[in-house]
């Protein structure tokens, strides 16, 4: 069992390809930032090696937009950061196009569509606090 949870919580409203993209920016984000939860690399039964993934499960959950809002709002409260990725983020094509674009809103006119947060899990309980499991 582990002392920290690993959640991302994605707005309810996303297409299927859109809470995809947003989830596998966001995990790559939490990995990035604390590398330990990278595991060993894997072998298959005839040796062939294929990259280490996380050693720690993601939750997913979902929220409304001003659940959403009220999550990030808590996670700044908290000083956890996080992973973050807005709306406009969509019509960009690139990282350096992305970091310009987020640039541009602060916490309360950015419009969230997912969240990523690493932390003690009583903490992240409480920061994610209204969201649902995805499902």
């Amino acid at each position: 069992m582990f002392d920290t949870k690993v959640t991302i919580v994605l707005r309810d409203d996303l297409a299927a390809w859109q809470e995809l993209n947003v989830t596998a920016f966001l995990s790559c984000g939490i990995a990035a930032q604390f590398p330990e939860i990278i595991g060993e690399p894997y072998r298959d039964a005839v040796g062939h090696v294929y990259n280490p993934l996380s050693i720690q499960p993601m939750v997913i959950m979902s929220a409304d937009q001003e659940t959403l809002r009220t999550i990030h709002r808590r996670s700044l409260e908290r000083q956890v950061t996080t992973s973050l990725y807005i709306e406009e983020m969509f019509a960009t094509g690139h990282d350096e196009a992305n970091r310009a674009t987020f640039s541009m809103f602060d916490p309360s006119t950015a419009r969230v569509v997912g969240i990523a947060l690493r932390a003690d899990r009583r903490i992240v309980d409480k920061i994610a606090k209204g969201a649902k499991l995805h499902g």
